[in-house]
C-alpha cells in the first residue's frame, strides 16, 4: 500500500522532480572544495553579473547552493545533507517544507536565502522571538557575510536608524511582529527619509505553522493612549463578583439556549467555556439594573456600562491567571501565548478586556488605548513577492495554508529513518487518577536513568507536576512563561542521563535537544559564568581572523572546554541511547494534532531512539467541550475504576474528531477575521498606496486643485434643489468649510445658474489659493501641501478604523435577518469610505486656505504619539455612550439623515 501511496503523493512527486537538482549541486563538490576562500567568495560577484546579464534564479541555483554548502562547511564545519538540499529547493521554490525536528531547518534557509539575496532586493528570515532572530543572525549569518552579504537583525528597541540599516542588509532577520509593526509604522510617517522597511521581496517564515496559522487570529495592532479609564472598571468588577454563575453543559449548545435557558435560570449569569463567553441571565440583569440604579439596561445609553459589565465577566469567568496571563512582580498583567507558553511582551487585551483583568486582580488600571493602524498577518505575508515557509508539523493544515496563501506543503524526508516508539494513549476517567498515573510512569522511567521531557499546555498544571515531583523527591527542571529567562539552558540540557524536564508548549523554543547535553552551550555558559564579556562569547566560533588578544584567547580556553564537556557528553549520550532516548510524556491533548505533533517531535531526532505518550482524561478541556457523544457516555458510566486505563477504540478515535472539530472551529474563526480584514485592506492599499505617492514626493498642486473642483461641485449640487440654489447656505458652507468670510460676494452670486455658480465659486478659491502661495513662496507652499495632506489623512484614516470597527461589532446580528454580515460590512464600509474620502477634501482645503504666512514653516517633527501593540481580541465589544447612527435622523432638526448634516464631516 506504501508503494502506491507515494505515486499519488505530490510531496513525493515533487522531492523526485527535484532530486535530479540536488545531483547537479552535489557535483560541485569537488571543485569548490579546492577554490581558496577568496575564490569562493568572488562566486557571490560572479552571480550578480550573470542576473543582471539576464540569467534567472533558477539557472545559478546549483551553483548558488554548492558555493553556500561549501562555505558553511568552511565557517560552521557544517555541510548540508541532500535532504537538506531538497529542502532549500522547496524554500526557494515559494513553498512550505515540512522537515522534522533536529533536521538542521536553520541551516537549510541559507541556501535560499544566499540566492535570492543576489537580486539586491533584500530577504526576510521571520523568527518566532528575538532570541531566535539574533542567534540564527549570528550563528548562520557568518556564512553569508563570509561570501559577502550584509546580514542585519531587528530586534525589540532598535532605534529607527538602526532598523533601516539592518533592513538595507542583503538578508535581514527579525520576528513576525516586528516586521509587521515596522510596515504599519512606515504608514504613519511624515517625511520619506523616516522609511526603515524597502519592499517586501522574499520572506521565509520559519516555525510558518505557528507564524501564519495560530497567530493569525491576533491582528496587528498600533495604538496610541485613548481614553482615561473610569472607575466603572473597579465598580462593573466588584458587580460581577457578587453575582452567582453557572457553567453551561456542552450538550446544551441549541439555538435557543440564549433565548430560553437565559430567562429560566435560577443564577445570574452562564459561562460557555467552549466559546470563552459569559452571558447575563434576567435575573443577573435585574441585578445590574438596581446596583447601577438603571431603569433598563439594554437601553442605548446604558451600553457603556452594559459593556464594562461584559467584559468583568469574561475576565473573572474565562480568562484563567497562570494559563491566559500571569501577574508580574511589580503588577502587570502580562499575557501568555497559549501555542507556545511564552509571555507577549508588550501586548495588551484590547476594547477594555485588560483594564478589566486588572481590576480583577487588584492592580493598577491603566488607560485605555485607540487604534491608529492594524492589519492582519495573513494580509501583511500576503503582500510579500515570494513567500516560504518551514516547520516540522505543517501537513495537517495543508488546506488552509493552500487557501489563505497559496502555498502547499511539501514533506521532507529525513536524513535517517525515524525511530521513536509513539505509545497508544493512556485515558483516564478523572485528571486525579491522570496526574496520579503521570507522577507515577515519571518515577518508573526515572528510576532507569532515561531523560524525561514533561509537556504541559499551562503554567498551572506544569506548578502542579512539579508540586507532585517535589512530593516524590524527584529532581527537575520547569520550564514555562514565569521561568522563562534559563529557558536554553533547560531545553539545551532536557537530554543528559536521568533529567527530568516539565515544559509549557514546546513549539517553537528552537534549541535543539541533544542527547547527552550539549557540549557548546555548556563551555559557553562556564565560560559566561566566569565573566566572559558577551561580545567575545559572540565571536569564539567567528571565521574571521582577529588581533583582539581577548578572543583569541578565550577561542583557546573555548577548545579546552568544549573537549572535557564534548567527552562527558558523548559518555552521557551513550548511557541514554541504552536507556531508549528521550521519553515525551504529554499531560493531555492540545486543541491542535501540530502542538502534539510537536512535542513528540522533540524525542527521535536524526535517528536517536526516544518514544513518547500522552495521558489524557476525560474531564480535560478538550474532551469536555468538544468530545461529543462517544466520550460524554464514558464520563456518564462510572462503573469503571478511577485509576483503570480506558482502551476503547471510540475514545481514540474521539480524541482525534474532538481536536479535528477545534480545528476546523479555529480555521473557521481565522478566516472570518479574514473576511472583515479582506474588505479593510482594499481601502488600506488605496490610502497606503494615495499616501505613499505623497511621501515620494509627487507634486499635490493638480490633486488639491482636483479636490476643490470636486468639493465645489457636489457642495453646491447639496444645496441646488431642481431650480432652486439655496444660496445664503452655500456661502456659508463654503465659508465654513475653507474660505474666509466674505471672499465670496453674496450678490454677484444671485441670478448664476448652478454651473456658473460653480465657476464663480472656483474662480474666487483659484485666486485666494494662488495669492497665498505668492506670499508664503511655491517651494513652501508644496511642502505644506504635502504634511497637510498626510496629516489630514492620517487623522482621518484612525477614525475611519475606529468607526468600522464598531461597524464590525454590531454587524453579526444582521444574520437573523438573512443577511450576510460580511457583505453587509463590506457595502457599508464602501460607503463610510467615500464618505471618508469626502471629509478627506474638506479638511484638507481648510488647513491649506487657512495657513497664515507668518507661521508657514511646519515642523519636520510630528508630535511624538507613544504607541504599544495591542493584542485584538475577537469576542469584545466597544461602546462609548450613546451615538447617533449614519442613517439616523440628525438631532439638530434638519429632517435630513445624520451623515448628510452635522455627521457630514465626521
Amino acid at each position: 500500500m506504501g508503494f502506491f501511496s507515494d505515486i499519488f503523493n505530490s510531496s513525493a512527486k515533487r522531492v523526485k522532480k527535484i532530486n535530479p537538482i540536488v545531483d547537479k549541486i552535489m557535483s560541485y563538490e569537488e571543485k569548490y572544495s579546492k577554490l581558496t576562500d577568496d575564490e569562493l567568495r568572488n562566486n557571490t560577484e560572479i552571480f550578480k553579473t550573470r542576473l543582471a546579464n539576464g540569467e534567472t534564479l533558477d539557472d545559478i541555483l546549483p551553483e548558488a547552493f554548492a558555493t553556500v554548502r561549501e562555505a558553511a562547511y568552511r565557517v560552521l564545519g557544517m555541510k548540508h545533507y541532500r535532504v537538506q538540499l531538497i529542502g532549500g529547493v522547496v524554500l526557494h521554490e515559494g513553498r512550505i517544507a515540512e522537515m522534522k525536528t533536529g533536521e538542521g531547518k536553520t541551516l537549510v534557509a541559507t541556501l535560499p536565502s544566499y540566492l535570492n539575496a543576489l537580486t539586491g532586493k533584500g530577504v526576510h528570515i521571520v523568527t518566532v522571538n528575538d532570541y531566535l532572530a539574533k542567534r540564527d543572525k549570528e550563528w548562520m549569518g557568518k556564512i553569508h557575510e563570509f561570501l559577502g552579504l550584509k546580514v542585519g537583525c531587528i530586534l525589540h528597541g532598535l532605534s529607527n536608524d538602526e532598523r533601516r540599516e539592518n533592513y538595507n542588509c542583503d538578508i535581514t532577520y527579525g520576528t513576525n511582529s516586528e516586521f509587521g509593526f515596522d510596515y504599519l509604522r512606515d504608514n504613519m510617517v511624515v517625511y520619506k527619509e523616516e522609511l526603515v522597511q524597502r519592499g517586501l521581496n522574499y520572506a521565509i517564515v520559519d516555525e510558518v505553522d505557528s507564524i501564519l496559522i495560530d497567530e493569525a487570529r491576533t491582528p496587528l495592532i498600533i495604538s496610541g493612549e485613548g481614553d482615561q479609564s473610569t472607575d466603572l472598571y473597579a465598580l462593573a468588577d466588584r458587580f460581577v463578583k457578587s453575582l452567582k454563575g453557572r457553567i453551561a453543559d456542552p450538550s446544551e449548545e441549541n439555538e435557543d439556549f440564549y433565548n430560553r435557558e437565559l430567562r429560566e435560570e435560577t443564577v445570574d449569569f452562564v459561562v460557555n467555556e467552549k466559546h470563552k463567553t459569559a452571558n447575563l441571565t434576567e435575573i443577573g440583569t435585574e441585578k445590574a439594573e438596581e446596583f447601577f440604579g438603571l431603569v433598563n439596561l439594554s437601553d442605548p445609553v446604558n451600553m457603556e456600562v452594559a459593556h464594562h459589565i461584559n467584559q468583568a465577566l469574561k475576565a473573572n469567568n474565562t480568562m484563567q491567571r497562570d494559563v491566559d496571563y500571569v501577574v508580574s512582580d511589580d503588577g502587570e498583567i502580562l499575557i501568555v501565548d497559549e501555542f507556545t507558553g511564552r509571555i507577549m511582551e508588550g501586548r495588551r487585551y484590547s476594547e477594555g478586556l485588560h483594564q478589566a483583568i486588572e481590576a480583577k486582580e487588584g492592580v493598577e488600571i491603566k488607560s485605555e488605548s485607540r487604534t491608529l493602524a492594524t492589519i492582519t498577518y495573513q494580509n501583511y505575508f500576503r503582500m510579500y513577492e515570494k513567500l516560504a515557509g518551514m516547520t516540522g508539523t505543517a501537513k495537517t493544515e495543508e488546506d488552509e495554508f493552500n487557501e489563505i496563501y497559496h502555498m502547499d506543503v511539501i514533506e521532507i524526508p529525513t536524513n535517517k529513518p525515524v525511530i521513536r516508539i509513539d505509545h497508544h494513549d493512556r485515558v483516564y476517567l478523572t485528571e486525579e487518577a491522570k496526574f496520579k498515573a503521570i507522577v507515577e510512569e515519571i518515577e518508573r522511567i526515572h528510576e532507569t536513568g532515561q531523560p524525561v521531557l514533561v509537556g504541559t499546555i499551562s503554567i498551572e498544571i506544569s506548578e502542579l507536576l512539579s508540586a507532585m515531583l517535589k512530593k516524590k523527591r524527584i529532581e527537575h527542571d520547569v520550564l514555562n512563561a514565569k521561568f522563562h529567562a534559563r529557558e536554553a539552558e533547560i531545553v539545551a540540557q532536557a537530554g543528559v542521563y536521568g533529567k527530568v524536564t516539565i515544559a509549557t508548549n514546546m513549539a517553537g523554543r528552537g534549541t535543539d535537544i541533544l542527547l547527552g547535553g550539549n557540549p557548546d552551550f555548556m563551555a559557553k555558559h562556564e565560560m559566561k559564568k566566569n565573566g566572559t564579556p558577551q561580545y567575545v562569547l559572540d565571536n569564539l566560533d567567528a571565521f574571521w581572523e582577529t588581533d583582539d588578544e581577548e578572543i583569541l584567547k578565550a577561542r583557546e580556553e573555548f577548545k579546552k572546554l568544549y573537549e572535557k564537556y564534548k567527552a562527558q557528553t558523548d559518555e552521557n549520550a551513550k548511557k541514554v541511547i541504552e536507556a531508549g532516548g528521550l521519553f515525551i510524556v504529554g499531560t493531555e491533548r492540545h486543541e491542535s494534532r501540530r502542538i502534539d505533533n510537536q512535542l513528540r517531535g522533540r524525542a527521535g531526532r536524526q535517528g536517536d531512539p526516544g518514544e513518547s505518550r500522552f495521558f489524557v482524561s476525560l474531564s480535560d478541556n478538550l474532551m469536555r467541550l468538544f468530545g461529543g457523544e462517544a466520550i460524554q457516555k464514558f464520563a456518564m458510566n462510572r462503573n469503571y475504576d478511577p485509576d483503570e486505563v480506558l482502551e476503547f477504540k471510540s475514545v481514540t478515535r474521539g480524541i482525534e474528531r474532538s481536536q479535528e472539530r477545534v480545528e476546523a472551529n479555529n480555521f473557521g474563526i481565522r478566516k472570518n477575521v479574514l473576511k472583515y480584514d479582506d474588505v479593510m485592506n482594499v481601502q488600506r492599499n488605496v490610502i497606503y498606496k494615495e499616501r505613499r505617492a505623497v511621501l515620494d514626493g509627487e507634486d499635490m498642486k493638480d490633486t488639491i486643485q482636483e479636490m476643490l473642483i470636486e468639493f465645489i461641485d457636489s457642495t453646491v449640487e447639496q444645496y441646488s434643489n431642481g431650480k432652486n440654489i439655496e444660496l445664503n447656505d452655500l456661502k456659508m458652507a463654503i465659508e465654513n468649510a475653507y474660505l474666509p468670510h466674505n471672499l465670496l460676494n453674496f450678490e454677484e452670486m444671485k441670478g448664476l445658474s448652478k454651473e456658473e455658480l460653480k465657476t464663480y465659486i472656483t474662480d474666487v478659491s483659484q485666486r485666494f489659493y494662488a495669492e497665498k502661495e505668492e506670499q508664503i513662496g511655491e517651494e513652501q507652499m508644496r511642502e505644506i501641501e504635502r504634511v497637510i495632506m498626510l496629516m489630514v489623512v492620517d487623522r482621518k484614516w484612525m477614525d475611519h478604523i475606529d468607526a468600522m470597527d464598531q461597524l464590525r461589532q454590531g454587524i453579526g446580528i444582521r444574520s437573523y435577518g438573512q443577511q450576510d454580515p460580511v457583505r453587509a460590512y463590506g457595502a457599508e464600509g464602501f460607503e463610510m469610505f467615500n464618505e471618508m474620502n469626502e471629509s478627506i477634501k474638506a479638511d484638507v482645503l481648510k488647513g491649506l486656505f487657512n495657513i497664515q504666512p507668518a507661521g508657514a514653516e511646519i515642523e519636520r517633527e510630528r508630535a511624538a504619539v507613544e504607541v504599544s501593540t495591542n493584542v485584538q481580541d475577537e469576542q469584545t465589544t466597544v461602546v462609548k455612550g450613546k451615538q447617533v447612527g449614519r442613517n439616523d435622523p440628525c438631532p439638530c432638526g434638519s429632517g435630513k439623515k445624520y451623515k448628510k448634516c452635522c455627521g457630514r464631516n465626521k
